[in-house]
C-alpha cells in the first residue's frame, strides 16, 4: 500500500489538534488506499456467537441512563455482547469525538472545542457500582484540544470511583497525552491498579495506520515512564495483527515493549471497520495467536492474551485474576 496515496498533513510539534482540512485531508487519504483492492472474506473462526440475556440489557440500560460512552459500541468491538452478558464493560470517558484520525479506528473524528461534562465521575462512579464491578477499564478519545489533553478529568473519574467503588479494581487506558509526561503521572497518581497505552502495530506501520502525532517512540516513552514513576502500578500495551508486519517486527515489538519494562501484553486480529478504513493484510489463524502468545511468555511478560477476538480490555480482568497479582479478591 502506498503512502502516496495519503495528503500530508504537517503537524509541529507545537501543534495540539489538526483541523477540520487536514482531518477531511486524512480522511481522504483513507478513502482512496481502501478502494485500491477487495476487503479479505472471513475465515470460519472468525464468526462471533451474538449472546444477549438479562445481564447484558442490564448493562445496557445503566449506559444509556448514565449517558456513558463505551468503547465496545464505539469501537464496534465483536465481544461486546459477550463482555456485556457478563456483566462488564469498558467506559470511554470525555465524550466519542477523537481529535485524531487513526486509520484504523471507527470512532468519529472532530473537535470537541474543550466541551467535557462536569457530570462524568459522579456518574462513571455510580454506574461501576450499578453493574457491581470488580474491574473497570475506563478508556477515552484523544483530547488533543484541552490543555493537559484530559489527564485532570481523567484522574477526577477514576478517584471517584475509588471513593464510590474503594473495592473495584481500575485500569486506565489513554491516549498519549502528547507525550507530555507530567499528564502521564496525572493519570499513574490518581489511584490506578493498571495503566495502559496501546502501541497498536509494529514500528514500519505507525504510521500510517496511526495518526501523524501518534508515534511508536511516544508510546514506548509514555509506557516506561509510567512504570518507573510508579513502579506498583502495572503497565499494559496491545499489538493489533493483520496490518502486514512481518514475525521478525513481532518479536522487536515484544522486545522494545520489554525493553520498556511492560508488563501486560494483549495481541489480537484487526478487523477493518469499514471499507474506509485501512485494509487487513491477512488473517491469523489461532495457532499462530498461540504461538505469539509463547514467545511472549518466554520473552518475561508477566500475561499475555492472545487471540483472534482479544482487544485490549477484552475481559481484563481475567488477566489478572488467573495471574493472582493480587488486584481481585
Amino acid at each position: 500500500m502506498s503512502d502516496d496515496l495519503i495528503p500530508a498533513v504537517q503537524i509541529s510539534s507545537g501543534e495540539k489538534f489538526v483541523n477540520d482540512k487536514g482531518i477531511t485531508a486524512i480522511k481522504d487519504g483513507i478513502k482512496a488506499s481502501a478502494r485500491q483492492g477487495e476487503r479479505l472474506p472471513k475465515p470460519d473462526w472468525l464468526r462471533i456467537k451474538v449472546r444477549g440475556g438479562a445481564t447484558f440489557e442490564n448493562v445496557k440500560s445503566i449506559v444509556r441512563e448514565h449517558r456513558l460512552a463505551t468503547v465496545c459500541e464505539e469501537a464496534k468491538c465483536p465481544n461486546m455482547s459477550e463482555c456485556w452478558s457478563a456483566g462488564t464493560a469498558t467506559i470511554m470517558l470525555m465524550g466519542d469525538v477523537c481529535t485524531r484520525a487513526c486509520r484504523f479506528c471507527a470512532v468519529n473524528t472532530g473537535n470537541p472545542n474543550g466541551w467535557l461534562d462536569a457530570q462524568e465521575p459522579a456518574n462513571t462512579a455510580r454506574s461501576v457500582a450499578l453493574m457491581k464491578l470488580k474491574y473497570v477499564v475506563l478508556t477515552s478519545v484523544n483530547r488533543d484540544d484541552l490543555p493537559d489533553g484530559g489527564a485532570g478529568h481523567y484522574a477526577a473519574c477514576v478517584k471517584r470511583v475509588k471513593d464510590e467503588n474503594p473495592g473495584t479494581a481500575v485500569e486506565a487506558l489513554t491516549p498519549d497525552f502528547l507525550g507530555v509526561l507530567a499528564d502521564v503521572e496525572t493519570v499513574v497518581d490518581s489511584g490506578i491498579e493498571v495503566f495502559a497505552q496501546n502501541v497498536e502495530t509494529v514500528e514500519r506501520l505507525t504510521h500510517p495506520v496511526r495518526d501523524p502525532r501518534a508515534t511508536y517512540q511516544q508510546t514506548l516513552v509514555v509506557l516506561a515512564h509510567a512504570k518507573a514513576h510508579r513502579p506498583s502500578v502495572l503497565t499494559k500495551t496491545s499489538l493489533m495483527l493483520g496490518l502486514g508486519e512481518s514475525e521478525d517486527e513481532i518479536l522487536q515489538t515484544m522486545d522494545d515493549l520489554r525493553a520498556a519494562n511492560v508488563d501486560i501484553l494483549t495481541l489480537g486480529q484487526y478487523l477493518q471497520p469499514t471499507q474506509n478504513h485501512y485494509p487487513i493484510d491477512r488473517y491469523v489463524t489461532p495457532e499462530q495467536f498461540e504461538q505469539y502468545r509463547q514467545w511472549g511468555l518466554d520473552k518475561g511478560f508477566l500475561e499475555v492474551v492472545s487471540g483472534v477476538l482479544v482487544r485490549s480490555s477484552y475481559r481484563a480482568e481475567q488477566v489478572l485474576e488467573k495471574n493472582n497479582v493480587g488486584l481481585i479478591e
